[in-house]
Formats: C-alpha cells, sequence, structure tokens
C-alpha cells in the first residue's frame, strides 16, 4: 500500500498506550543553546505525500518450473512513475467537468487542490490578529456556527419533499392521485388513491425528521461548548459559535479545538505542540505543530500583538496549508506545521494560543465532512429497465381496455341514455351526465384505467428494498467473522444502496502494502558501506535491547528489533576502523533523519521508563527503533535540536534546517549542527530517485555493491531505502539559507523555489548504504486470494512498490504461481510500449493452446495456460488516456494476473477506468491509503482497509473493514446472499403486483369496459402496503438458500451472481407468464363457479381479494429455503391479517359491500373456490420447478442437495461437487 503522507511519518498507537504517555523528558544538562540559529522547518506543499518505494513480503517461493517474458524498449531507463499526492478527494470528486488523464505525469499536478498551488491576492483571504471587526469589515467570513442538518422547522416540509419526488416513481403516483380527484374520472375514494404514496411519504419523512433531529441536538452541544478567547485583553469563555475570525484562543491540554487556527505560541519553549487528529482522520498518532518564534515568546495578556495573515481560501486539504505573516514589521511562512484543525485535540502540551483563520463551515474538517460519493446498484439499474417494460405492458392493458370501451360505446350509442349502468342523460335536466362523446369518453376510459391499474408499477417496492438493505446491512455488521480483534473494529456498511453488488464482483483491484501486507515494519539487514549485514534476519531479538541512564532511570525503546552481532561488535568498536566510521554515519542518519516524536511512558517498574517513538510512517518508526537498537537512541526532540545517545554518549544535533519527503523528490533530508562544529546533511530516500544525486566518482565499487543488495533484499519482498550524506561548508550553508529563506516567504511560486532548494544542497552525496525493511502479509490473504480466483475472480494488484518487490509479494500471496508465465512490460515511449503490446499478444496467443492440466489457473479454461502481465508506471504513462488502452485492455483481459508497480493514485482510478469502459463486469477496489480514494471512488464497489494509513480510504469508501481475508464472507457469503434475496424480491414484486391487476383486468372485460371494480378500494390500496409487504421483506433479510460453511468450502458457488442467474430478463418474462397464468386460474375459477348465482361484485371482490393474497403468499413460501419463526409468522399472519382487515372494512356501513363477507364465508361454494383456484394456479409453477431442478439442476441446487444429504455423502467418499465451468473472458459492453 502506498500512502499520501510522507513514508517518514510513524503508524498510529492504540489509544490505550497514549493514554499513558508522560510529557517528554527535557535533559538540564544538555539546554545549551545552539551554535547556529535555527532555520524553522520547511513545510513543503506537500507534507505528506507517498510512496512505496521500499518494501515489503516474504520470500518468493522458487521453482525450475517459472517462466517470465520481460518485454522492455531498447531505451528503458530507470524512470518510473511514484504515487504522489496526485488528487484530493475533493479534486477528484470535481473531475467530472474536465477530463481527467489517469497515465501522464501531468496528471499529477492536475488534482492539486488550492492549498498546494500559488496564491495571489484575488485568492487570498486577509486576517487582521486580534482585530476580527477589521477582519470582517471589507468581508465578513462565515461564523463558527456549524449546521449539519438539512432541515428546519419551516423547511422540513418543502425540501423533503422536494428531495424525495426526484424519484420518478413518486410523481407517477402523484399524477395518479391528482388525475382520481377529477370527477370525469373518480374510480376510487378520493382519500383511497392517495393513501398508498402519503404511506411511503410519511414513512420515510418521519425516518428523515428523526435523523435530522439527531443532527440538531448534536449541533446545538457542538455550538455551546466553551473556548478561552481574549477580548479587551484578557481571555474570557466563548461559545464556539461566538468566534470569530481573526480572534486570538488559548487552547488547554486535552480540549478540542473550535476553529482552524495559526499557532502563535505554546506552553513549550521552543514552541512545539502535540495534537492528535483522532477526530479529523481516524490516526491516533501524535503530530508535531509549531508556532514562529517571532510570535512565541510575546506575552499575549500584556504585549499587544497585532499583524496581517495572507492566507489561501478554504479548501478540503487537510495536509495543506500555505500562508505568509506579518508581524512586527516582519515577513513570515507558514505552512502545514504552523495551522491546528479544527477536531483536533492538544496532548502533550499545557496550553496552545493561536488566530483563527477558518470557522464554522469553512473549517477543513467541515468541508470533508460530505461523505462518500452516491452509488446505484447493478440490479437497481437492471431493474428500471423492467419497470419500463411493465409500464408498457399496463399501458398496453389500458388501451386495450379503452379500444374495447370504445368499441363498446360506438355498437351501443343509440341506447346510451336508457342502459341503467351508463345513463348517458340526465332526465331531470334533460343534459347528458358526464358524457363528452365516443372521442373523450375512450381517452377518459384510457386515464381511468391507468388509475385502477396502478399498482402494476411497484411503488412499495422502492421502500421494501431500503428496509432490506437496512436489515442485510445489520447482519452484515453483527458477523463476528469480520471483526478485527487487532484494531478492535466492526465491518462498516457506509452505503446502504449497493449492498447486492457484493454478490456479482468479476473484478478485484487491490492496493498492497497494508492492504495485502500489515504495514507494521520490522527493520531485518542493512548494506552498509558495500557490506552486507543480514545476520540479524536469523537471529532472535533481544528482550532487554539497548538501554540508557537518565537522571537515575533507565530510558529502553518500546520495541526490539533483531540485530546483527557482528555489526554490533564494529559499532561498539567505534571510529577507528574504515568500516566502523561507515556504520557510525548510517546509523546516525537513520536516528536524525526523521519526524519521529519520542515520548517516554511509564512501567511497572519506577525506574524504567519506555520511549515509544511517535509518527506518521511505520517506515520511519522501523528505522528509528532500529537505530536505538544499534545504539543510536533517539531521546530528545525540539523545534531547534534533537538529543542523540550514540553508544552511551548523549550528543546534541541542532536541526539547522530540513527538506521533507515529497513525490516529486522521493527522499528527505535534513541539515543538522554537529557536536564536532561540523555540519552534514543526511538524505534518505528512494534508491531510483537516491543514485541520481549521489556522486559516482567516490566509491564505485561500494555503490555497485550497495545496487546488487537492493536487488536481493527485494526478491526477498522487502522494502529499501538509500541513505547517504555529506558534509557541508560554512559558504555552502549560508547559501543553501539565504536561498531557503527567500523561497519560503516567496509570495508566488513557493512551493517550486522550495523544492529547487532541496535539489540544489541534495546533490554529490557520499553513499552510506541501503536498509531494509519488512512488512509480512496479513494473515489469511494467500488463503483468501486463492479461494477468490476460484470464485471466478480477477485479483489485480496496483502498487507503487518496485517491480522485484511487488513479483516477491505476489508469490508469498499466491497471487502468482511457478507455473504461471509472467509477460513483464517496462517502456517509456509510446512507440516502445506498442510494440510490447504486439510481442505480448503473439506470446499469449502462442500460449492459448498450451494445455493447462497442470495450471493452477483459477479460471482460466481448459485450453489455456496461466499468463500474468506486469506492468510499470512508467508503460501506463504512454498507454492509459491514448490509442494504447484498447490493446492493454486486450492482453490484460487474457491473463489471469495483472500486477501494476510504480503506480499513482490516478493511474489506479485509471485501470479501474478500464475495465468499466469496456465490459459490464463489476469492479471492487479496496485500499487503505488516502492514494486509494481515487481508485475506490471510480470503482462499482469500494472498500476501505481500517489500518495504519489513517481513515481516508475508509471515509471515501461504500463499505470498510479490518483485513484483506474478510472480502471472503463478504463476498462469498454475504453477497451471495444478498444478491440472490435482492434478485428474487424484485422478481416476486414484479409478479404480486402484476397478479392483482390481472385479476382487476379480466373482471372489466365483462362489465362493458366501464372499469367498474368488485374489488373494494381500500383493500386495492391496502394489497401492497399491508397485505403482502410484510412477508418479502422477511424474505428478503432472512432467507438464506445456502449455508456459510458450504459457500465457504466452495467457492464457485459465487458464480451464480457473476452470470445474473437470480435476475435477468428471461426471469422477469417467465415470471410475467407465470403471472398471467395465476391471475386466470384465480378469476376463472370463481366466474365460472358463481356464474349462474346471484352474488353482488363486492361478494366476489372480497373473494378474489382473499385468494390473491392466499395463492401470492403460498408462492413465496415454496420458494422459501430457511424458515424460522419469524418467516411462519410474516407468512401466515399476513394472510389472518388480511381476512380481519377485509371483514373489518365489510363492517363499515357506509362502504360498498356490507356485511358481504360474512354472507360469503357462510357457503361451501366459497371454500372450494379459494382450494381450486391455488391448486390451479400453483401447480404449473410446482412441476415446472420439480422437473427443472430434476433435469438441470444449478449449482446452488447442486450444493443444497449436498447439504442435506452432507453426512451420506461423506460416509460414502463423495468429496467434490461438480459446478458449471466459470466463464473467463469478460462480458464486453455493447458498442
Amino acid at each position: 500500500m502506498t500512502s499520501e503522507r510522507s513514508l517518514l511519518k510513524l503508524s498510529p498507537q492504540t489509544p490505550t498506550a497514549l493514554e499513558r504517555i508522560l510529557s517528554i523528558s527535557s535533559f538540564s544538562d544538555l539546554s545549551k543553546p545552539a551554535r547556529y540559529s535555527p532555520v524553522a522547518v520547511s513545510a513543503m506543499d506537500q507534507p505528506y505525500p507517498a510512496d512505496d518505494s521500499h518494501y515489503s513480503g516474504t520470500t518468493p517461493r522458487k521453482s525450475s518450473s517459472l517462466r517470465s517474458v520481460s518485454i522492455q524498449s531498447k531505451d528503458f531507463g530507470r524512470t518510473s512513475v511514484g504515487e504522489g499526492n496526485s488528487s484530493s478527494m475533493d479534486d477528484y470528486g470535481r473531475s467530472g467537468s474536465k477530463p481527467v488523464r489517469h497515465g501522464s505525469k501531468s496528471a499529477e499536478s492536475e488534482g492539486y487542490s488550492l492549498s498546494q498551488k500559488e496564491i495571489n491576492d484575488d485568492e487570498a483571504r486577509f486576517i487582521y490578529i486580534n482585530d476580527p471587526e477589521k477582519t470582517n469589515e471589507k468581508c465578513e467570513f462565515t461564523g463558527n456556527l456549524i449546521r449539519t442538518s438539512k432541515y428546519s422547522f419551516l423547511t422540513f416540509l418543502p425540501k423533503n419533499l422536494f428531495q424525495q419526488f426526484h424519484r420518478v416513481a413518486y410523481i407517477y403516483f402523484l399524477a395518479i392521485a391528482i388525475l382520481n380527484q377529477l370527477p370525469q374520472l373518480a374510480v376510487f375514494g378520493r382519500g383511497a388513491s392517495i393513501m398508498p404514496l402519503a404511506f411511503v411519504l410519511l414513512v420515510t419523512a418521519i425516518k428523515d425528521a428523526y435523523e435530522d433531529w439527531r443532527r440538531h441536538r448534536s449541533d446545538r452541544i457542538e455550538n455551546n461548548r466553551l473556548a478561552s478567547v481574549m477580548v479587551n485583553g484578557k481571555f474570557q469563555q466563548k461559545k464556539w459559535k461566538d468566534i470569530q475570525v481573526g480572534e486570538i484562543l488559548k487552547i488547554f491540554s486535552n480540549e478540542t479545538l473550535p476553529c482552524d487556527m495559526v499557532l502563535l505560541s505554546t506552553s513549550d519553549p521552543t514552541g512545539v505542540a502535540y495534537i492528535q487528529t483522532l477526530n479529523l482522520d481516524g490516526e491516533s498518532n501524535l503530530k508535531t505543530r509549531y508556532a514562529k518564534q517571532e510570535t512565541q515568546w510575546k506575552m499575549l495578556e500584556k504585549d499587544a500583538i497585532h499583524g496581517l495573515i495572507k492566507c489561501e481560501r478554504p479548501n478540503r486539504n487537510i495536509y495543506g496549508f500555505q500562508a505568509n505573516m506579518e508581524i512586527d514589521g516582519k515577513q513570515l511562512s507558514l505552512g502545514p506545521s504552523n495551522i491546528v484543525l479544527r477536531g483536533c485535540d492538544i496532548k502533550n502540551t499545557a496550553w496552545v494560543t493561536g488566530v483563527a483563520v477558518y470557522a464554522g463551515r469553512e473549517t477543513k474538517a467541515m468541508l470533508n465532512s460530505s461523505g462518500s460519493p452516491s452509488k446505484r446498484s447493478r440490479l437497481e439499474t437492471r431493474m428500471n429497465q423492467e419497470i419500463l417494460y411493465l409500464s408498457a405492458f399496463l399501458v398496453t392493458l389500458c388501451a386495450i381496455v379503452s379500444v374495447c370501451a370504445g368499441v363498446w360505446l360506438f355498437q351501443n350509442q343509440d341506447q346510451l341514455d336508457y342502459i341503467p349502468f351508463f345513463i348517458a342523460l340526465d332526465f331531470n335536466t334533460g343534459k347528458n351526465n358526464n358524457y363528452s362523446g365516443v372521442g373523450l369518453q375512450i381517452f377518459f376510459t384510457f386515464l381511468m384505467s391507468v388509475i385502477v391499474f396502478q399498482i402494476m408499477i411497484p411503488i412499495s417496492l422502492y421502500i421494501s428494498m431500503e428496509l432490506v438493505r437496512l436489515g442485510q446491512a445489520y447482519f452484515m455488521i453483527r458477523d463476528a467473522r469480520m471483526y478485527d480483534e487487532t484494531t478492535n473494529s466492526r465491518f462498516q456498511c457506509r452505503a446502504l444502496n449497493i449492498n447486492e453488488d457484493l454478490g456479482q464482483i468479476k473484478y478485484i483491484f487491490s492496493d498492497k502494502t497494508g492492504t495485502l501486507t500489515q504495514n507494521k515494519m520490522e527493520f531485518q539487514c542493512a548494506s552498509i558501506g558495500g557490506v552486507d549485514y543480514s545476520g540479524g534476519r536469523a537471529a532472535l531479538p533481544d528482550e532487554k535491547g539497548y538501554a540508557v541512564q537518565v537522571d537515575g532511570q533507565v530510558l529502553r525503546p518500546k520495541m526490539t528489533v533483531k540485530a546483527d552481532p557482528e555489526l554490533q561488535w564494529l559499532l561498539k568498536d567505534g571510529n577507528t576502523t574504515e568500516e566502523g566510521k561507515w556504520a557510525h554515519d548510517f546509523f546516525l542518519a537513520l536516528a536524525a533523519c526523521n519526524t519521529i516524536v519520542p515520548l517516554v511512558v511509564d512501567t511497572s517498574d519506577p525506574s524504567l521508563k519506555l520511549v515509544d517513538y511517535q509518527g506518521e510512517s511505520p517506515d520511519e518508526q522501523a528505522l528509528v527503533y532500529a537505530a536505538a537498537t544499534y545504539g543510536f537512541m533517539l531521546i530528545e526532540r525540539t523545534s531547534g535540536y534533537i538529543v542523540i545517545d550514540v553508544q552511551g554518549e548523549r550528543q546534541r544535533f541542532d536541526i539547522l534546517g530540513m527538506h521533507e519527503f515529497d513525490s516529486d523528490r522521493k527522499r528527505m533530508s535534513v541539515i543538522v549542527g554537529c557536536p564536532d562544529k561540523t555540519m552534514k546533511i543526511f538524505v534518505k530516500g528512494a534508491d531510483n530517485s537516491m543514485f541520481s544525486v549521489i556522486d559516482r566518482s567516490l566509491n564505485l565499487d561500494v555503490i555497485d555493491a550497495t545496487e546488487k543488495h537492493l536487488r536481493a533484499y527485494s526478491s526477498f519482498g522487502l522494502r529499501t531505502l538509500v541513505v547517504a550524506m555529506r558534509e557541508l561548508s560554512g559558504p555552502e550553508f549560508e547559501q543553501w539559507q539565504s536561498a531557503y529563506e527567500r523561497a519560503s516567504t516567496a509570495l508566488i511560486g513557493r512551493a517550486s523555489l522550495l523544492r529547487t532548494v532541496a535539489c540544489d544542497v541534495e546533490k554529490n552525496l557520499h553513499i552510506l548504504g541501503a536498509s531494509a525493511i519488512e512488512d509480512k502479509l496479513q494473515e489469511g490473504v494467500p488463503e483468501a486470494i486463492e479461494s477468490l480466483r476460484q470464485a471466478g475472480i480477477k485479483v489485480w494488484v496496483l502498487t507503487g512498490d518496485k517491480q522485484e518487490t511487488a513479483i516477491s509479494i505476489g508469490y508469498s500471496c499466491k497471487l502468482l504461481t511457478s507455473d504461471m508465465t509472467q509477460i513483464i512490460i517496462n517502456s517509456n515511449s509510446m512507440q516502445s510500449c506498442r510494440k510490447s503490446f504486439e510481442e505480448g499478444m503473439a506470446m499469449s496467443k502462442k500460449l492459448m493452446t498450451v494445455p493447462a492440466d497442470t495450471h493452477t489457473g483459477g479460471g482460466v479454461g481448459p485450453d489455456r495456460a496461466a499468463l500474468a502481465l506486469i506492468i510499470d508506471g512508467t508503460s501506463l504513462v504512454h498507454i492509459l488516456d491514448t490509442d494504447l488502452e484498447q490493446e492493454l485492455f486486450e492482453l490484460a483481459t487474457v491473463c489471469s494476473v495483472v500486477l501494476c508497480c510504480r503506480v499513482a493514485p490516478m493511474q489506479k482510478a485509471g485501470i479501474v477506468a478500464l475495465i468499466k469502459k469496456r465490459t459490464e463486469d463489476m469492479t471492487l477496489a479496496i485500499g487503505d491509503g488516502a492514494n486509494d480514494v481515487a481508485m475506490i471512488q471510480m470503482a462499482d464497489v469500494g472498500i476501505g482497509i481500517s489500518g495504519q494509513e489513517g481513515r481516508q480510504a475508509v471515509m471515501a469508501s461504500d463499505f470498510a473493514m479490518g483485513q484483506f481475508r474478510f472480502l471472503l464472507p463478504l463476498l462469498l457469503v454475504h453477497g451471495h446472499w444478498n444478491y440472490q434475496r435482492m434478485g428474487y424480491m424484485i422478481l416476486y414484486n414484479f409478479y404480486r403486483n402484476a397478479v392483482f391487476v390481472l385479476v382487476m383486468f379480466w373482471y372489466v372485460l365483462y362489465t362493458a369496459f366501464t372499469l367498474t371494480t368488485a374489488i373494494n378500494e381500500w383493500s386495492s390500496m391496502l394489497y401492497t402496503i399491508l397485505y403482502t409487504s410484510m412477508p418479502t421483506i422477511v424474505v428478503g433479510i432472512l432467507d438464506k438458500d445456502l449455508g456459510r460453511g458450504t459457500l465457504m468450502k466452495y467457492p464457485q458457488l459465487y458464480g451464480p451472481g457473476q452470470r445474473e442467474e437470480c435476475y435477468n430478463k428471461r426471469l422477469f418474462w417467465l415470471t410475467m407468464v407465470d403471472t398471467v397464468w395465476q391471475s386466470v386460474a384465480m378469476f376463472y375459477v370463481p366466474f365460472f363457479a358463481y356464474s349462474h348465482s346471484t352474488i353482488d361484485g363486492s361478494s366476489i371482490g372480497d373473494l378474489w381479494t382473499i385468494l390473491v393474497v392466499i395463492v401470492v403468499n403460498i408462492h413465496l413460501a415454496m420458494d422459501i429455503i430457511r424458515w424460522s419463526w419469524i418467516t411462519h409468522a410474516a407468512i401466515w399472519g399476513t394472510i389472518l391479517a388480511t381476512c380481519i382487515c377485509i371483514m373489518v372494512l365489510d363492517s363499515i356501513p357506509v362502504l360498498p359491500g356490507y356485511w358481504a363477507i360474512f354472507h360469503l364465508a357462510t357457503t361451501e361454494v366459497f371454500w372450494f373456490c379459494l382450494l381450486a383456484s391455488t391448486v390451479v394456479a400453483l401447480v404449473p409453477r410446482f412441476v415446472v420447478k420439480i422437473l427443472s431442478q430434476f433435469l438441470s439442476p444449478t449449482d446452488t441446487q447442486i450444493a443444497r442437495e449436498a447439504e442435506k444429504f452432507g453426512n451420506q455423502m461423506e460416509l460414502l467418499g463423495a468429496a467434490e461437487l461438480e459446478m458449471n465451468r466459470i466463464r473467463n473472458p469478460p462480458q464486453e459492453m455493447p458498442r
């Protein structure tokens, strides 16, 4: 996994550990003033970019049968595309207005948010310190009042109705209700006609009102919290909602920031403050922020402070900030290290003061609270097509009725004045009785037909789907098999509308670091001075480890690292040998070149303290712990210096300057003033960026040996870093200091100027060596990938790692196998890429006929050898967004595995888009870092891993979980269940509504097409709301076609979702044919039974209502697999409730059919009709169902039989089930 934050940041610690953190120890004997005037720490415009230039894994499985086809152009160089902070969530979301280039390097600059661009006066906001009136004089900034609620008391009704009527079906039913209010079209009672829509609107409105009430309550609590604000020279308590931009605030330890503010001073003499961003991005580790020395020493309550801050406009980038501050006539530059954001907590710092620059809804936290983008499920999209078919069917029925009515009117036009049930003439007045001629009467009949048959379009289906998805989400969240004990996190369902898409995934796009691996780094070995020190890999970690004495107490690193005995002996021997000097400088660089904050933690032993290294990069944490193990222990850090215990001797190093990591340079550097009064620059970074700035005229043999060791480390899946240094002369340092000060205070072009300054000083370096860190695989990853491949799901890994490391991890997690033929494409021009594709396609065609008996392709077909495509980001620069995309698609889709190395975040999104644009296959993206956000949002389903890289991926995802292996129960179990249930529920809803409409349609044909209804108007309205709604919801939540154990044991059972077996056009039309038959049976059996009787319409209408409810519920019962008491209660309870409702309605004198059911139920014919109609309606379906399962069983039906007779099969030794072959070719989109 790669991150959009620096590789020099530490992983978060658990909250319980943080609670025990004490203040940083100070050493009075080391508090001498520095020889050099410290330069402020550089705040690059990308303070937390990411690059996986140093990698993780385990030893690959070696096999003599490995075949690799490497396709490289002759002009191939070392250029590669790293993972930079190429796009924020905000910019990615706005990319629709401007074509986004996924492949080019320039794409990395397109996505920068405002905090990464240069600002001018037109784009800036001006804040006058401690003068809110003047600040808001020209342009009144937003107050600090926040409002997350959607509605107020006055706006709730109009806004809520407006939002609900975005659904076209609601507008349709509103139009129906309005038409029914017209006298010429009044078929139902005016109240009854509007009840279904009113019920759905009311339920949704109540849900929305409750949710908004909770938001109002939360807002009220938040806005009324108190903070100390300077008023008339004194700090006074003030409500958060009353804070204004420009005011000075004082925040104490463990308090939360009420707004975004620039630090002015802190309780620490050096101006450092420690903050926790848990509420902002989910990271529990502490971060450092700094106040400028020019404001640090001002006594705010005694010395009046006035100044001007010119900063960028509000934006969503929580990791960027650019501003200038004028104070006492001096201009200072401000960056991300000088601002603290709303929602952060002050830790390990008694107090801080600052000036509010963004307040209320303009704070970065509020701008980032919009949530993930809305997605629609594939089933719902397909369902809309079927609703169009039903609409056409409805129009056809209405047209038939209206045309037949016109024919009848034409044939009987001479008798219309006298026909008793029509009476076109009012004899009292001599005028017509609502009769407007044949033409208009046909038109009115058509509209009346629409009103009568309105439930053909199932309005209740929408609310039923919402409730079913809510129930499914509940069981997914409560699944103990998706609970991560290490992070104490449950599965999160952040998007309720795509649950069923989990059962149709064909492609998975996965990040590596932190997703497939643990992102918990452990130092393994090092190459120092051209010598490989790998002895520590086989050694056991020393339980006690290195320790130092400070003021009578023992300080020991919190974590121990396996150490190489030879290297330890060499370092203890000191600088007496050449090798010792190399090792000394190497570990000194590891201890000094970082942004780690050492915190002292209590233990049960009062004389023993543990040093916990806090930061934002697991890599950096591992390197500092390694340096401590070898006797270079970082024990104190301030904004101006650090203290390192070097083999028992405490030494102070002044921090003269620092250039943090950025994705262009892919390295970081620190300039330190050493105790021997020399100045040195230590640099570490990715090998491809470091070797370009190392002086190859010095120690060429060491450079060659280091490169050889790096290749060896990468082959073992280790993450590597190159370390170098050089000594700076006085004039060189003064030149750098002058250039840095000019760049850091520049109003225009600051970012590029700072980058140029860094590149100018980071040159002609003397190589020290390279480090190797291991990032182990997560538990169960190899087994999960193997099962996913057996399920017919293709797993593509998109990573910023080096090619060698990615391949090694591929073997470790069983993504790659020794039997696969690798097609490797490394090119740096469009022409060479085209040639590589031609060679790759030729190779794939040649291997397509190779027998695959010995291959483990996982669904690649019986006549095709397994292929693996490995391609780097440099090649993708020339492929994505060009005509070569189609060639990449054709080659990638014939491969079982695709591995993309050294890819940038936007390239990840481009690869996902490559599949989405050209196939109808469902895609899923999974990652854990901010650099995975674009990929997660591009895929049909996005999953965030709540791991070591914060919560940006989680916040942008549809679902979130703790481990990659949880994909198995999520997809194979819950995804299968959700898809099967939802597909069946949609078809069942179409059926139950259509069968009711058709019964009324057949009746209309025998009433002179006057649309007289035998069924009570209230029963017609209650049919979808009360009579038949509950069983389908219960079954949609609880029914299981197969057990969890079977679905996990046989991953091939995931195939029905990919093949759309549970919901497709064929099933839809078969359902409609069955619907027509059942409606005919239910109408004509009672029709003929009562044809010679004197039964009235209301009585037979009650019979048809009860009969339809019984048949549709027994129809549902025939398809239920897992019965429970809830299911029984829903099915049989609904039938009972229907009978009770009809009796109640027939007990009301003012309604038609008074006491009808009570007379009807006393006759034998009534009970005969119920029984005979049910049998005639359902027997054909039952017979067809039995024959289809016997003659052509599906995988699911076979597995169900295996479940039923599992014990007998085990006794007979039958361990395998024959499944349908998994389809490998992608489903091409229709051109």
